[in-house]
Formats: C-alpha cells, sequence, structure tokens
C-alpha cells in the first residue's frame, strides 16, 4: 500500500516471541482463544472439527465468537502455510496476517484488504476493525511479553450501548 484508502489498511507490531509462538497463536483453537477470541471453532473441508491444538488449513471454515459480544463470525481459511503466514475472510473482507524473523522479535504484518468502500462499511470494517485490531495486536504482544491479557472479560460489555465503539479493550 503506497497510499491511504478506505479499501484496506495495514498494522504492524514487533513482538519478543518465536516464529512458532505467533503462528500458534493465530492458528490453532487454542492459540487464538489465549488472547483473541472466547471460543473459536475450524471445520476441515472434509467436515471434521480441528482439535484445540491442530493447525487450521487452507479451505478450513471458522466460526468465531468474542467476549463481551453476543454475535458470531464465520468465515474460510484461504492460506495456511504453516510457518509465517495466514489469510481468512473476515467481515466481507480478508485478513492476512505475515509473520518476519527480525532476530530479537518478529515483525507481524497483518493487513485487511478488499473492503467494500461504501460508508456503513467505512465505518464499521475500516474505522473499527483498524482501532480492533490496533488494540487486539497489542493484547497479543502483552499477553506474549508480560503474560498479561488487556481485554475485558471481569465486566459484561454487552448491555452498554455503543460500549464496541467506546470501550477500548472490548
Amino acid at each position: 500500500m503506497s497510499k491511504l484508502s478506505f479499501d484496506s489498511f495495514t498494522k504492524k507490531i514487533f513482538i519478543k516471541a518465536s516464529m512458532e509462538k505467533l503462528y500458534w497463536c493465530w492458528c490453532t483453537v487454542d492459540g487464538i482463544t489465549s488472547w483473541f477470541l472466547e471460543d473459536a471453532v475450524y471445520t476441515s473441508t472434509a467436515g471434521e472439527t480441528r482439535k484445540p491444538n491442530e493447525p487450521i488449513q487452507s479451505g478450513d471454515s471458522y466460526t468465531w465468537k468474542w467476549h463481551n459480544w453476543d454475535g458470531q463470525e464465520n468465515g474460510q481459511v484461504l492460506a495456511a502455510n504453516g510457518t509465517d503466514f495466514v489469510e481468512i475472510t473476515f467481515t466481507d473482507s480478508k485478513v492476512s496476517v505475515s509473520l518476519e524473523d527480525h532476530g530479537k522479535a518478529v515483525l507481524l504484518i497483518l493487513k485487511q484488504h478488499e473492503i467494500p468502500t461504501d460508508d456503513e462499511n467505512k465505518l464499521n470494517i475500516h474505522h473499527g476493525c483498524s482501532n480492533g485490531w490496533t488494540f487486539w495486536l497489542a493484547n497479543l504482544k502483552a499477553y506474549l511479553e508480560h503474560g498479561i491479557l488487556l481485554n475485558e472479560t471481569e465486566f459484561d460489555l454487552r448491555n452498554i450501548p455503543m460500549s464496541g465503539f467506546e470501550f477500548v479493550n472490548m
């Protein structure tokens, strides 16, 4: 991306963890529910539910559920190479995560792209997801480097109007 636009955004963060640990955090049920989701289910192309520590594969489908949100996200795993790249469908767009080893840390590059550019998606996907991913990547760093989680799991925010837009640790 050479310029800013509403059809994509990129977020980057250095995290002091191994590539294997970061890939596990994104590509297994146990990994992604350790820092991001309340629950996740991955289903293979053969219709079998993946085990908690079994890495996802290209062609899998998923169902994600968050803390403090009653809805769920369903999508497809478009690519998963087993080491440093995963891409999924997500909220009428695509999200890719790339990992680059930089010696003392891994550079995680998240790109959400193919975002529809109507006003509703500019607000909900571009603005909302861009803010959300900023928090969640900071949460992943805090979890892996310091053993703490920043997301809210103690207080139920679901009945607070606008909580998804106002709470920074949703």
